[in-house]
């Protein structure tokens, strides 16, 4: 049977050429330890790390490379800076299309004393800049937001939004999962205090990667979440205040971060605006042949690919969603994702709750002969 892959919005695949076999030569010939071993090879692949920091930074005008955090993912990121900085009597301004890894830490949060407010995104799960105005008050201390939603694929401006933060004096968190490599981003335009990022999705490296990027000014009112050995100042029981070691406590995913390394020279190479290009070519196509289904709601943006990534939900109206999807891979081959999408506050904006959707998220690597076979199965199933 054939197989076709649609789900890049939970993890690309295929990753970047040459990812698999940077991996696989230092689990093979050197997985070494940095900042602990004192020996040539250690100090390579800590270059390679360094050189993975300086990348990332430059693809994201970030402050400075040693401002780089790595983490496993994108999850641990937003749960660090959350739980680091926020404290009991503190304000924070979220978005009503957020994934889970923001709403279940703020929630945990409220708990302990944290308030928050949500900015309401509109019916195409867009957040404007006058929502999260609307939402600050005088207790506020953060907006942490998505740049692009893992449901619909709106993507939010964060240059207003930043604005906006930097009117009001408050920090600006941003959940840049769906959009880190595939939409240019720019933290000193965007007024960005802090990005979180993963590895495995656009960036187009492997799982168990991802991290932040966060400037001096924000870092100072940020504790680490993790204490532990950094291989730095090991004479002492405190933990160290200088970046990155702060926030890098243990043995980090080193074949994880050098992989990634790769991937991320890849998308230079070829160019993020290529990238996106290619996949809004996809991603036109598909919502063109998705409009001629019948009883078949396209959620989100439908009328153009401006301000939008490569992710199109649909909602069978007349079918079951789950049913759908399940029929798609195990009859034809065709690789989605059903249900909440880890977004339920995304999907009562969007009316598509507690039904979900049927998720298609395509990737540079998409072919887009594939949509027409997707589009004959899917006319198959509902006829």
């Amino acid at each position: 049977m054939k197989k076709v892959y649609f789900d890049n919005g939970s993890t690309s695949f295929p990753k970047a050429p040459g990812v698999a076999e940077c991996i696989a030569e230092i689990l093979t010939h050197g997985s070494y330890n940095i900042n602990r071993g004192g020996y040539n090879s250690a100090y390579s692949l800590s270059d390679s790390i360094y050189l993975t920091r300086e990348n990332l930074c430059k693809m994201m005008n970030g402050p400075k490379a040693r401002n780089v955090v790595f983490t496993n993912n994108i999850t641990t990121s937003l749960n660090m800076i959350l739980k680091g900085f926020l404290k009991p009597g503190d304000h924070v301004v979220t978005s009503s299309m957020e994934h889970n890894a923001v709403m279940r830490p703020i929630v945990q949060l409220e708990k302990m004393g944290v308030k928050y407010s949500v900015a309401q995104g509109d019916e195409e799960g867009f957040v404007s800049a006058e929502a999260v105005r609307n939402a600050i008050t005088d207790e506020t201390k953060a907006v942490v937001m998505l740049h692009a939603s893992n449901v619909c694929g709106t993507v939010n401006d964060l240059e207003s939004i930043g604005a906006v933060c930097k009117e009001k004096g408050v920090f600006f968190i941003c959940d840049c999962a769906q959009s880190a490599g595939v939409i240019p981003i720019d933290m000193v335009k965007m007024n960005i205090s802090c990005l979180c990022f993963t590895g495995h999705k656009s960036l187009l490296g492997p799982q168990g990667t991802g991290g932040f990027i966060i400037t001096p000014e924000f870092e100072k009112h940020v504790s680490p979440l993790i204490a532990g050995g950094t291989g730095s100042i090991s004479d002492s029981l405190e933990m160290p205040l200088s970046m990155p070691d702060k926030f890098e406590s243990g043995t980090m995913n080193l074949p994880g971060i050098v992989g990634l390394g790769t991937a991320v020279q890849f998308v230079n190479e070829v160019g993020i605006e290529n990238i996106h290009k290619k996949e809004m070519e996809i991603t036109k196509y598909f919502i063109e042949c998705a409009k001629s289904l019948p009883d078949v709601r396209i959620v989100g943006k439908k009328e153009d690919t401006l301000m939008r990534t490569a992710v199109v939900s649909l909602d069978f109206e007349k079918h079951d969603n789950a049913e759908v999807s399940y029929k798609l891979d195990d009859e034809f081959g065709i690789m989605t994702r059903c249900g909440m999408h880890c977004a339920p506050m995304a999907h009562k904006t969007l009316n598509t709750f507690p039904q979900g959707t049927v998720r298609f998220s395509f990737g540079y690597f998409s072919d887009i002969n594939d949509v027409d076979y997707c589009m004959d199965a899917i006319k198959k199933l509902i006829k």
